[in-house]
């Protein structure tokens, strides 16, 4: 099983911009692109791989852009005599 645990060390990471740095519909976009590659195929097991791992990120910024969102609708939604 040795070459199991050099394959996973020479692994790449996809490239695209910092995680952090994307907002809800630039980190969708980013998503739609990488199902939209892995549909396609053509991809070696470590492409495909790295490729859902970016996914699965991307998917977590979504939620979390969704997640803030809807903090902030409920915040201002909520009347004042319920704020204090």
């Amino acid at each position: 099983m040795d070459g199991v645990d050099s394959v996973d060390s020479e692994r790449q990471p996809v490239p695209g911009p910092e995680l952090s740095d994307l907002d809800y519909e630039q980190a969708r976009d980013a998503l739609v692109e990488v199902v939209a590659r892995l549909e396609a195929g053509n991809l070696t097991l470590e492409e495909s791989l790295a490729l859902w791992e970016r996914g699965e990120a991307l998917a977590a910024v979504c939620r979390a852009r969704l997640e803030g969102a809807r903090a902030r609708f409920e915040a201002v939604r909520q009347p004042e005599s319920e704020a204090d």
